[in-house]
């Protein structure tokens, strides 16, 4: 049940309790004097938007409140603020960190998802979008308003303010950028409750920072993005690699010289492995005969076999990549059947949770010694866990890659000019316990993926993150030659960190939690 009635205020609501309770009490009559809905706990509307994605990390919120407008969300956040209680946004909640939750108990969820509306300006070919859509809904809407698009991932649940802010990698990235790269400008609520718009014409430092780092900053309620015709033809594939270790040190080789000099802008592909097999899939803006044309020559040096290919148009990817699902998603997270073999975004129900713990890694080309070093791993540690892990390697780089073509200086985002962008998960049914092994097996993939590589060398993409790091590892791995920059303006825009997550950008001068 979500609450709206106004309560009694508490005698001093402006005091900061101790007791979890007595604070839920103050911030929800707080939200309540100031009209804003919430969850009541104990309801079913607290068990869905409580629910977090990865159910092996689940937090505790003081409180749910559920803004249906930009002005609820200030409020919402002065509520919090002047409470000390930490304010965090939760679109989508697909978080592999449950960031949306705020990474820790004790914080004021702010659950957007009932503020997904999507307009399109047909003249302008600009799209509105609220910050509380799903990528798939997003999708729909520009789809059927006018035959429109954005860059963005494959999953048609993850919400799109996560998604966008920190990056948004998919499978149209290395023909058209990244989700970010079509963003023009942002409604921003910010810690004092302050209503701005952020874009290159007005307060471009915020433009700037959110378009990587948004997390830290504010509460985005609204995104402007320009959009591009929704290609007629595409055609999405799979292609098998009959590697045993040699073949595959020798593939990848061949792979990443081939991504960083030759592959066209119009495909879109990554190495996906398994302790099962292993394939190359992605989507190519052409037909069949144009993506044969391409893949074949390497596929004969790879020693690859295109299996399927299907060319359909735009929005026909975009279900084949969701495996089918209805794309127009609005709702949260719930448990449902596990899968074994199967990215989350192939489930049967895209709304599922999972157990798992991921980590990320961005990379140059790699060595030879670094290629072997990898793929040993992989065939010795790797084939001796029987569990159901996989690493993605994302061709994301690389000369004729969109996102490298736009300058690394116009956003916060720090890793274009990596060619390599790698996904490590390992996960276990939902009602087992996560075993220890697990954390030690993906953190020795990426040492054995990064031997003898500088730290400074490294990257980790946010949206794929790992939340066992600790905090001034993760700022200079998300953020690289970017961070004292972020840090500066963290402490000029929201110096006491009501935005603050166990992962956030820190202010320059911090203060103690």
């Amino acid at each position: 049940m979500v609450s709206t009635k106004v309560l009694g205020l508490l005698t001093a609501v402006s005091l900061v309790v101790s007791s979890p309770l007595n604070k839920k009490a103050v911030i929800d009559d707080c939200l309540s004097a100031a009209s804003v809905p919430y969850n009541e706990k104990g309801s079913s509307q607290w068990e869905a938007d409580g629910s977090p994605f990865n159910v092996r990390i689940p937090y505790v919120p003081v409180s749910i409140a559920v803004p249906l407008n930009t002005e609820h969300i200030q409020a919402a956040v002065k509520c919090g603020r002047d409470n000390g209680v930490k304010v965090t946004p939760k679109c989508g909640g697909h978080s592999y960190a449950n960031f949306g939750f705020g990474g820790e108990d004790g914080h004021l969820i702010l659950e957007l998802d009932h503020m997904y509306n999507v307009t399109l300006d047909n003249a302008t070919g600009i799209a509105t979008v609220q910050a509380g859509s799903r990528l798939g809904h997003v999708a729909s809407e520009l789809y059927k308003q006018g035959g429109k698009a954005i860059s963005h991932g494959t999953c048609p649940g993850v919400g799109s303010a996560g998604h966008v802010l920190h990056g948004g990698y998919g499978m149209s990235s290395h023909t058209k950028g990244l989700a970010l790269d079509w963003l023009v400008g942002a409604k921003v609520v910010l810690a004092n409750s302050t209503v701005v718009i952020a874009s290159e014409a007005e307060n471009a430092d915020l433009f700037w920072a959110l378009k990587g780092a948004g997390s830290s900053l504010g509460v985005a309620s609204e995104f402007y993005f320009k959009t591009f015709d929704a290609p007629q033809q595409a055609t999405n594939f799979l292609a098998v690699l009959q590697w045993d270790s040699q073949k595959s040190i020798d593939g990848f080789k061949v792979l990443q010289d081939w991504a960083e000099e030759e592959m066209p802008r119009e495909l879109n592909m990554r190495l996906f492995i398994t302790p099962r097999f292993t394939n190359l899939e992605g989507m190519f803006y052409g037909n069949k005969t144009g993506l044969q044309d391409i893949l074949d020559p390497l596929l004969t040096k790879l020693g690859g076999k295109l299996t399927t290919s299907q060319t359909t148009d735009w929005f026909g990817n975009l279900q084949h990549f969701g495996n089918g699902l209805a794309l127009d998603q609005k709702d949260t997270y719930k448990k449902a059947s596990f899968f074994l073999g199967l990215t989350h975004c192939r489930l049967a129900n895209s709304h599922q949770q999972e157990n798992f713990y991921s980590s990320s890694l961005y990379t140059d080309k790699l060595s030879d010694d670094q290629i072997e070093s990898f793929v040993n791993y992989w065939y010795g540690a790797g084939k001796a866990l029987k569990r159901d892990w996989w690493v993605q390697v994302d061709l994301h780089g690389g000369k004729n890659s969109a996102i490298t073509a736009i300058p690394a200086n116009s956003s916060a985002y720090a890793h274009r000019d990596k060619l390599l962008l790698y996904q490590f998960y390992d996960r276990v049914d939902l009602s087992a316990t996560y075993p220890e092994d697990g954390f030690s097996f993906l953190q020795g993939f990426r040492a054995k993926t990064t031997l003898g590589t500088e730290p400074g060398e490294q990257g980790m993409y946010f949206n794929y993150p790992d939340p066992n790091m600790e905090q001034d590892e993760a700022q200079t791995k998300y953020w690289g030659d970017n961070l004292a920059r972020l840090q500066e303006f963290k402490a000029a825009v929201d110096p006491t960190e009501v935005f603050y997550f166990p992962q956030s950008v820190r202010p320059a001068t911090p203060v103690e939690h």
